[in-house]
């Protein structure tokens, strides 16, 4: 039996304006809309194609713009074009910034962990709050990382 080998894109979403950093709130499905309509205009049907079957937004944090994305990896390359030629999510812009890519999800899981905690501790440091100050964000931490570990493929 054969399994099928895939390719993990973790993907922070860095909005141009700060206005719409706090205004407007993205969701999985916008982004797998947007990546689609992109590989289309970029690559053709032929393009989507190739991706159309594997390619899904597996885990979107709106708190950090972060994104975990799944596709074949015999296409990979196709997809990463789309990613990295986003500009515009529903009137949104964006600057699409791949952070890792892996060949397991055990290893996007624990790049993405990783980087939510160097986010956050980036939030912290605009703030100014001391290292023992207790707020959302360690709420947010542990859930974000339930939610992470959890994803299977």
């Amino acid at each position: 039996m054969v399994r099928f080998k895939n390719r993990w894109f973790l993907v922070e979403l860095i909005p141009v304006c700060e206005q719409q950093r706090v205004s407007t709130r993205l969701d999985a499905k916008q982004i797998w809309a947007a990546l689609k309509e992109g590989i289309q205009n970029y690559f053709s049907d032929v393009g989507w194609g190739s991706v159309a079957d594997s390619l899904t937004v597996k885990y979107f944090s709106p708190t950090t713009n972060i994104c975990i994305i799944r596709v074949a990896r015999d296409h990979h390359h196709v997809a990463r074009g789309g990613i990295t030629l986003l500009d515009s999510i529903n009137g949104i812009r964006i600057v699409p910034y791949v952070i890792h890519m892996s060949g397991t999800i055990k290893h996007a899981q624990l790049s993405t962990i990783e980087y939510n905690r160097k986010v956050i501790a980036q939030y912290r440091a605009r703030a100014q709050t001391p290292a023992s100050y207790k707020d959302s964000y360690d709420e947010y931490l542990d859930t974000s990382t339930q939610e992470i570990e959890s994803l299977h493929d």
